[in-house]
C-alpha cells in the first residue's frame, strides 16, 4: 500500500477530463501540464502541436481571455500581461524598439507611458520624440525625419481626451516601415478597432473598461498573425504574464463591456453638457460636444456608439485648493486613481496620472492645477450630476 505521505500528495489529482464542456471557462491554476509522452511534449515546445507546458507561455484560462479580446478587436492573436504598462512595453519591444532605436510618441500620452519612454527606455539608448499626435502632418514630418521603429499614440488621450486619426497615421507608418501602436484603453473595442484602421498593435489596460469592476490589474496586446511570433517571443522573455485568476475576472467583465459602455457613454454625454453650462466650470473636454475641436473626427472613429465615458474639465477657480475641495466634497463619485469602472470616479491628474511629468511640461500640455478628470459609471445620470453640482459649489467657494 502506498504511504499516506504519497497519497496525500497525489490522491484525487489528474483524473480523466470530463466529456462535457463547461458552460463557462474554468479557472486553471496549474503552472505545469502533463503530455502523454515526451515526444508530444517536444512537439508542443516546438510549436508543431498546440498545447500547454508552462504557465508563463500560456494557460487555458488566460488563453480563453486572449481569444475573446482578439475577437472583439478583430485581431488574430492577443497576449495578456500583468498590467497595462507591461502591455505597452511588450508592444514596443515586439515592434523592434531596442538601444539605438527612434520612437515617436504622442506628447500628451498617459503619464506612466511618458515616464517609461522618457526615463527607462531613454536610459537604455532609445531616442524618443514627443509630437502633437492630433496633427497627422506633424507626425508625418517627424516620421520621415527620424525613421522610427514605432509610433505610439492613444485613440483618446489621457487626460485631455484628444483623438488620434489612426487611419492617417497608419498611412505614414506604412510608408516608412514603422509599427503603429495604439493604446485604446479609453475607447475599448466597443468604440473603435484600431487594427481595422491599419494599426499594427493595439494595447489596453484591461484594468479599466475591459475588467470594468475595479478588481482587475491586467493588460493585453492584440495584433495580426504576421506579428504573432514576435510578440509571443517577447512575452516569454520578459515574463510579465497574466495570472489565471485575473484572466478569469477579466473574461467575466468583458461579457458586459458593450452594455456598460453604452450606459457610460450616454451618462458621460449628459455630464459633459451639464458641466459646460455650470458657472464654476471654465472649460469642458469631451469629444461628444460640438465644441470639441475634433468632434467630427470622433464621429468618424466612433460612429453612433457614443463618445466614451471619460470627461475632463477645468475649474474656474483653477487652484489646487479648489480641486482638493471638489474631491473632498464628492459623496457618490469616488476620488480614486483608476477609470472605466461601473462606479463613477474622479482623478486629479497633477497629483496622480501625470505626477511624473515635469511641471513645465504639464503646463505646456494644458494639464493645470484646475484640471479634473471624470470616469463616468453606470449609476443614474441624475444622481451623478447632483453630486458633481454640490461639489462644484464647494470648490467655487475656495
Amino acid at each position: 500500500m502506498t504511504s499516506i505521505f504519497t497519497q496525500a500528495v497525489h490522491a484525487g489529482e489528474r483524473g480523466p477530463a470530463p466529456r462535457e464542456v463547461p458552460v463557462t471557462t474554468p479557472l486553471y491554476h496549474s503552472v505545469g501540464y502533463l503530455e502523454p509522452s515526451a515526444a508530444v511534449m517536444e512537439d508542443v515546445f516546438s510549436g508543431e502541436t498546440a498545447g500547454y507546458v508552462y504557465r508563463r507561455y500560456t494557460s487555458p484560462t488566460v488563453e480563453a481571455f486572449e481569444r475573446a479580446i482578439a475577437a472583439l478587436e478583430g485581431g488574430d492573436a492577443a497576449f495578456a500581461t500583468a498590467s497595462g504598462m507591461a502591455a505597452v512595453h511588450a508592444a514596443l519591444l515586439a515592434a523592434g524598439v531596442r538601444a539605438g532605436s527612434q520612437v515617436i510618441a504622442a506628447r500628451d500620452c498617459y503619464g506612466a507611458t511618458y515616464d517609461l519612454l522618457a526615463t527607462l527606455l531613454a536610459e537604455q539608448g532609445v531616442t524618443v520624440h514627443f509630437v502633437d499626435a492630433t496633427d497627422p502632418c506633424r507626425v508625418e514630418d517627424a516620421a520621415f525625419l527620424h525613421r522610427p521603429a514605432a509610433v505610439l499614440v492613444e485613440t483618446i488621450s489621457n487626460p485631455l481626451l484628444k483623438l488620434a486619426d489612426i487611419g492617417a497615421l497608419a498611412r505614414t507608418t506604412r510608408a516608412i516601415g514603422a509599427a503603429l501602436i495604439v493604446d485604446s484603453t479609453f475607447a475599448s473595442p466597443y468604440l473603435c478597432r484600431p487594427l481595422a484602421l491599419d494599426a499594427d498593435y493595439v494595447v489596453h489596460s484591461a484594468s479599466k473598461y475591459i475588467g470594468g469592476h475595479g478588481d482587475v490589474l491586467a493588460g493585453v496586446v492584440v495584433t495580426s498573425h504576421s506579428n504573432r511570433e514576435k510578440l509571443f517571443a517577447i512575452e516569454k522573455k520578459i515574463g510579465a504574464v497574466l495570472a489565471p485568476e485575473v484572466a478569469w475576472l477579466a473574461l467575466r467583465g468583458l461579457k458586459t463591456l458593450p452594455l456598460r459602455m453604452r450606459e457610460q457613454c450616454a451618462n458621460a454625454t449628459r455630464v459633459a453638457r451639464f458641466l459646460s453650462e455650470h458657472s464654476a466650470v471654465a472649460q469642458v473636454y469631451y469629444p461628444g460636444l460640438p465644441s470639441h475641436p475634433q468632434h467630427m473626427l470622433a464621429e468618424q472613429l466612433f460612429g453612433d456608439r457614443g463618445f466614451g465615458g471619460m470627461v475632463a474639465f477645468e475649474l474656474r477657480n483653477g487652484t489646487r485648493a479648489a480641486a482638493f475641495a471638489f474631491l473632498d466634497a464628492l459623496k457618490l463619485v469616488l476620488p480614486a486613481t483608476t477609470l472605466g469602472d461601473v462606479y463613477s470616479l474622479a482623478l486629479y491628474p497633477v497629483m496622480a496620472s501625470h505626477r511624473a511629468v515635469p511641471p513645465a511640461e504639464r503646463a505646456e500640455l494644458g494639464i493645470t492645477d484646475g484640471l479634473l478628470r471624470l470616469s463616468i459609471g453606470i449609476e443614474d445620470a441624475d444622481d451623478i450630476i447632483a453630486d458633481l453640482d454640490a461639489a462644484l459649489h464647494v470648490a467655487n467657494m475656495e
